[in-house]
């Protein structure tokens, strides 16, 4: 069995963030075909189109782990009807120099959450919007919209709200059938 590396891009800079607690169910979640890489933005400094000419070095170390990945997760949480400005920052860095996008071919998922009962799809909808052309192919079902995700993990990280188990399965296993569908 072929085994596919998936970077997970976590959209929140919160230690104790809900995208993070989602990124890391995941990595326990997925099936044996992927190995799930979570990728924090802490480190991460604001993109300049001055310096792409001399990149710093935490743009071309975020740039190789996408680059070294098979396939990339979006999680995003929904600041403000959209996603969070370190994600989009991120996604900046990752897709540029124009034409050298970092994410470019590899099958992508979008994951949104928050709070309230939206459950991030703004949010979501803002990446499918932004992604087209400098991602691969973005996994359209099943779509994934967590709400009310605030009670769903305990202070570990564990999922306490058993109906999340379930649709976090189902997404992570969706996601490795569109993998290995389009990285074969």
């Amino acid at each position: 069995m072929t085994t596919h590396s998936v970077a997970v891009i976590v959209g929140s800079l919160r230690q104790q963030s809900f995208s993070l607690k989602v990124a890391k169910a995941f990595a326990k979640l997925a099936p044996a075909s992927l190995k799930l890489n979570i990728v924090t933005l802490h480190d991460l400094s604001f993109f300049n189109q001055d310096l792409e000419a001399n990149p710093p070095a935490d743009w071309l170390r975020f740039r190789e782990t996408v680059q070294a990945s098979d396939a990339v997760i979006f999680v995003t949480p929904e600041y403000n009807r959209g996603t969070s400005g370190v994600l989009k920052n991120a996604i900046d860095i990752g897709s540029r120099p124009f034409g050298k996008s970092s994410f470019l071919g590899k099958p992508t998922g979008i994951v949104g959450n928050a709070p309230g009962p939206g459950g991030g799809v703004s949010a979501a909808l803002n990446l499918r919007q932004v992604l087209p052309g400098i991602t691969g192919p973005i996994m359209g079902q099943p779509e994934i919209y967590l709400n009310a995700i605030a009670d769903a993990f305990d202070d570990h990280g564990e999922i306490v709200k058993e109906s999340i188990r379930p649709v976090l399965q189902a997404y992570i296993d969706a996601f490795a059938a569109w993998v290995a569908l389009h990285k074969k």
